[in-house]
């Protein structure tokens, strides 16, 4: 998960649920966040980055479903521990 935000840099514009991601990364990087959260959230974003998927993100129109149905998910099972702090940043690093 190194240079997770340079990494996600190159689908700005594209994805929709980026800001998704960014929120969540900055809860697994907060200390408060208790472990098993942040192992979830580590495996939903690595499942994103990844060029190995379910349904290859080059498939236009279908790419980026598989990311966004774990990614969705994942939120919702931690949203709890996703505070107005972690959107505040994402929010910020988008600038």
């Amino acid at each position: 998960m190194q240079d997770f935000l340079g990494q996600v840099r190159r689908f700005i514009g594209y994805v929709p649920f980026v800001r998704d991601a960014v929120a969540m990364y900055f809860c697994a990087i907060d200390r408060e966040t208790p472990v098993h959260v942040k192992g979830t959230i580590f495996a939903a974003l690595t499942y994103f980055l990844s060029p190995v998927d379910a349904i290859p993100d080059a498939i236009a129109g279908l790419g980026f479903t598989d990311d966004a149905s774990v990614l969705s998910t994942t939120l919702f099972t931690v949203r709890a521990y996703v505070t107005k702090e972690h959107w505040q940043q994402a929010d910020e690093f988008f600038g």
